[in-house]
């Protein structure tokens, strides 16, 4: 087909993107919209009284203050996801902090006013009188032995929030005492944040007439989020609240949660009786929206006399922040369930303990725990490498779980359908030229600067998320409308779901309308995340094609005297195959809109039964400059089994995207605590690092698929691959750069010039002992 899977076809969406005529949130608030703001505080523990209310009320535009007393009625933010058997200690996540606040950036109060100044002054006017409290904001010494429980004093298990192991200690303990070499490494996945392109926003309306709700937010999943606040939150039947989703510029899971401020914003709205808008700034964002990461692992491998892999032991102390968002703990235990990655491993344990700390709570960000996962077992394999006197390469050759394994179950219990893992990993080498590296090293050398090498070879568990339902619809023009509950936050779902019609229609992509986003007009929905929208929401697209194709066929055989099997569509007609004789798709919506119109909307559902894996290798070479530690990559080559390709374009932006993402966590990314004053010391776009265009080398990408054998397109998902491949590569490369010169094992990310530079002072200084 040539609008069909498979295909380059250009998206869709861009156009109104490039124009500058895309319709997010704060493009859509009414002109006589009430414009609101939080008040945060400023300390990351501490009680606090609130004073002079009345003051602040009667001040100038202001509409509304809503405290925790004026909101009693709501109920918290839900954690929804509690891994099954694990004890998890869960207290309340407020949507106003009453008297005690647990991190820089909790939410005291909502100021709504006629103008975002009035807005702003009356939040400042606002005495709030604060009795500091100790605060720990590092999970490690949260955990440590005696260490007081701060965060929520009156938990049972103090700063624990809970504390599981996945594996076989008993086994994985007599390995290691079998072994012939033990390595161990001690890594930091540090916290991020999730820079989106524009910050999250709501604006809420109320209509009195019917008692509705109507919410226009950014998310991953506008039916997700009116659940969760229905039923959870503000306690009314979802029916009663409509969310709308318009276009979103990124989410990366960040967006896919219920916050504080959709309710707040919904309870002014219909206690006003107007329109209420909020919109955040960067600083809102830094302090009140999820972070990710933020791990401190202990990691050991056992190997035998021939160096194969016996054993895995990892411990794990994940920062859940001052509250359970919506997924936190879900999020380090499944991780760990990916721990093996690629290679046959017989046994493993693994330790996973959640902390509470005074810091902005911590949930699922690109990759959700995988990415994380990725980073322990190739940082590790490679640490064995250097250890042992063995190529990375090689030694992961040796270890790799073969083809004719396949389906292969891991020793945390998950079954890999489908992958040829040493040969993406020869064809990542030979376009990354491999063996001409150590020429290029030696050049290097001469000119003063240092180059290293290295890779991963990753796998991922996704696609996995549902169900979803697709409803597709013959229009009166002879286009089709799509009605789905995922949403596009930048992938180009309009694009690659119409390459998936135009398989069983051959209509062109601007014949088929998406529309998303809106829980009026779609009836259920499960949203995106987990790289789901095409292994889950692909495949009912595709089921409800083939549905309509026959559909039209039945309706275009009766007009054209002929049997359904004779005909075939193609580019917006049905003809009688072999003839010229057709009826256009428009009058075939004619001719069933006279007898039965119904027959012309079809609906599919999906249901994941299993995960898909996908799977790389990831290539990079560096050159550091010794004399200011920067680095620069060199070259960055990805090579991809994603089982099958729907659109070589949306692939590439999904993977170059993401490990774009990766190097920004390996080279410059990272929310810092200050230890002693508890502050979030990058809140702002000029204190955290993002990568820019010159920071990035020219990816070169390529796949070798090997079709899913659990998924009915046979495609893995690939919207988190180019993160969880990125940074364990990248850091390779710059420990191989290490080593070579001072035979340093380790640097922690980000890889930042100080951070390099001080490591290769401390070399000289090692080696000159």
């Amino acid at each position: 087909m040539k609008f069909g899977t498979s295909q380059a076809v250009v998206r869709t969406e861009d156009d109104a993107f490039l124009r500058g005529a895309g319709r997010y949130v704060s493009d859509l608030v009414p002109a006589d919209a009430l414009r609101a703001v939080v008040l945060r505080a400023p300390h990351p523990h501490a009680r606090f009284r609130l004073h002079d209310l009345d003051a602040v009320r009667a001040m100038p535009g202001v509409r509304l203050i809503l405290t925790a007393a004026d909101i009693a009625d709501l109920g918290p933010l839900p954690c929804l996801a509690r891994p099954r058997g694990v004890e998890i200690a869960a207290p309340a996540y407020p949507i106003l902090a009453t008297d005690t606040v647990r991190h820089v950036g909790d939410a005291v109060a909502f100021v709504v006013a006629d103008t975002l100044d009035q807005a702003r002054d009356a939040a400042e006017a606002i005495v709030v009188d604060y009795t500091a409290l100790p605060h720990v904001v590092d999970a490690v010494a949260a955990l440590a032995e005696g260490a007081p429980p701060v965060v929520h004093a009156d938990l049972p298990s103090g700063n624990a929030v809970f504390d599981t192991t996945t594996g076989d200690a008993a086994a994985t303990e007599a390995a290691f005492a079998a072994a012939a070499h033990v390595v161990t490494l001690r890594l930091v996945n540090q916290r991020l944040v999730a820079n989106y392109l524009d910050t999250r926003a709501v604006t809420a309306a109320f209509d009195p007439a019917d008692g509705r709700i109507t919410l226009t937010l950014g998310s991953q999943g506008s039916h997700t989020v009116r659940d969760v606040l229905a039923e959870h939150v503000l306690r009314i039947p979802p029916e009663r609240l409509r969310v709308v989703t318009p276009d979103v510029g990124g989410g990366f899971g960040t967006k896919l949660f219920t916050y504080r401020e959709y309710a707040l914003a919904a309870v002014a709205a219909e206690r006003l009786g107007r329109t209420v808008s909020w919109v955040a700034d960067r600083s809102d964002h830094f302090l009140g929206d999820s972070h990710g990461r933020a791990n401190v692992t202990t990691a050991r491998l056992a190997l035998d006399a021939d160096l194969r892999f016996l054993a895995l032991d990892v411990d794990t102390i994940a920062d859940m922040g001052a509250y359970l968002s919506a997924y936190a703990p879900y999020i380090p235990i499944a991780g760990a369930g990916m721990l093996p990655g690629v290679y046959a491993i017989p046994t493993i344990r693994a330790r996973v303990r959640g902390a509470f700390t005074h810091t902005v709570p911590v949930d699922a960000y690109r990759g959700a725990g995988r990415p994380e996962a990725s980073y322990v077992i190739e940082r590790l394999v490679d640490a064995a490498a250097r250890d042992l006197g063995v190529a990375p390469d090689a030694l992961r050759r040796k270890n790799f779980i073969p083809p004719a394994a396949m389906p292969y179950r891991t020793a945390t219990g998950r079954t890999y359908d489908s992958g040829d893992f040493a040969a993406h990993l020869a064809r990542a080498q030979t376009l990354a030229d491999w063996d001409g590296f150590p020429a290029r090293a030696a050049a290097a050398k001469r000119d003063g600067r240092l180059r290293g090498i290295g890779l991963s070879t990753y796998i991922e568990a996704c696609g996995g998320n549902g169900p979803e339902t697709a409803t597709l619809r013959l229009d009166d023009d002879g286009a089709v409308t799509l009605l789905i509950g995922s949403q596009s936050t930048g992938q180009g779902h309009h694009t690659a779901y119409a390459q998936i019609v135009a398989d069983h229609l051959d209509l062109p992509a601007d014949r088929v309308r998406v529309v998303q986003g809106d829980t009026d007009l779609i009836a259920t929905g499960s949203g995106t995340g987990g790289s789901s929208s095409i292994p889950c929401g692909g495949v009912a697209v595709a089921g409800a094609s083939r549905r309509l194709a026959e559909v039209i066929r039945e309706v275009a055989a009766d007009a054209l005297e002929a049997a359904p099997a004779d005909l075939e569509l193609s580019g917006g007609t049905v003809r009688i195959a072999g003839t010229d004789r057709t009826i256009d798709l428009a009058d075939v919506a004619t001719a069933a809109a006279s007898r039965d119109p119904a027959r012309l909307t079809v609906a599919d559902t999906f249901r994941p039964k299993v995960a898909t894996y996908p799977n790389g290798t990831h290539v990079v070479e560096v050159e550091i400059d010794p004399d200011t530690g920067r680095v620069a990559i060199i070259r960055f080559v990805i090579v991809d089994d994603m089982g099958m390709t729907l659109n070589p374009l949306l692939l590439e932006g999904q993977i170059v995207g993401g490990a774009a993402q990766g190097i920004g966590q390996a080279l410059m990314e990272g929310a810092v605590f200050d230890l002693d004053s508890g502050q979030l010391l990058t809140a702002t776009l000029q204190d955290y690092a993002l990568p820019r265009a010159g920071d990035l080398p020219a990816f070169l990408f390529e796949t070798r698929n090997v079709p899913c054998a659990t998924n009915p397109l046979g495609v893995k998902g690939a919207g988190e691959a180019g993160t969880i491949g990125a940074s364990p590569a990248l850091v390779n490369a710059i420990v191989d750069a290490l080593w070579r010169a001072y035979r340093i094992r380790h640097i922690d990310m980000p890889a930042t010039p100080e951070r390099v530079w001080a490591a290769l002072r401390e070399g000289e200084r090692m080696h000159t002992l």
